[in-house]
């Protein structure tokens, strides 16, 4: 395939890119075979840039120094306008081991931040921003509950078996030895058991039965 082939496939790509990220992402590629000419295509433009300017000069340091021969592609690194903060991403093209473009993705997240000021000024506004520091701590958990949590974790944890992989024999012991310490009598203990096994209620009380058969 041609480097104009190669290129024009990922000039193709770009709409459905745009489509599926949606308005705030600026899909770029870039051509490196001239710099000074070298975007070539560019969907939901935020930057204001268009078909025909020059590469960035991150863009260009990158090529210089060879980047491309190391990784794929740089992901999430910060970019930004004179208006506009962006997450950008960049996906080196290359026609063998010979960088030919660039595909790049920015994500407008100046709202997100505009956003984040906002609910940190609502926060202190009514007192309600948690100090960074603080000597004091409280765990408003029921205890009961808290008790009931930690065991039914700790017996399937004991098991060495996830749930998920577990037999339907491994996961009638791990209710039997539930059952044999009266956690399935506290309040909402055979709603938990059933949740962490995957398994329905009846069917807890199911193996429940099955335990007080093996005891007589």
């Amino acid at each position: 395939m041609t480097d104009e082939e190669l290129l024009q496939t990922y000039v193709n790509l770009a709409p459905f890119l745009a489509k599926v990220c949606g308005p705030s992402c600026e899909i770029v590629v870039h051509s490196t075979v001239d710099t000074d000419r070298s975007l070539v295509a560019i969907e939901n433009s935020l930057s204001g840039r268009e078909k025909g300017d020059p590469l960035t000069d991150f863009a260009k340091e990158l090529a210089e120094k060879g980047t491309f021969k190391d990784v794929s592609y740089l992901a999430n690194y910060t970019g930004k306008t004179t208006d506009r903060e962006f997450l950008s991403s960049t996906f080196f093209i290359k026609n063998g081991d010979r960088l030919i473009g660039m595909l790049c993705i920015n994500k407008d997240v100046t709202p997100i931040k505009e956003l984040n000021c906002m609910l940190m000024r609502l926060q202190e506004h009514f007192n309600l921003a948690i100090p960074a520091d603080s000597e004091y701590s409280e765990n408003l958990d029921n205890p009961v509950e808290r008790i009931m949590l930690e065991r039914i974790a700790d017996a399937i944890t004991q098991s060495g078996v996830i749930p998920a992989r577990m037999s339907i024999d491994e996961k009638v012991h791990v209710v039997r030895k539930l059952h044999e310490t009266g956690i399935t009598t506290m309040k909402g203990a055979v709603a938990e058991i059933a949740k962490r096994l995957s398994i329905s209620v009846p069917t807890v009380y199911r193996y429940m039965k099955k335990a007080d058969n093996i005891k007589s």
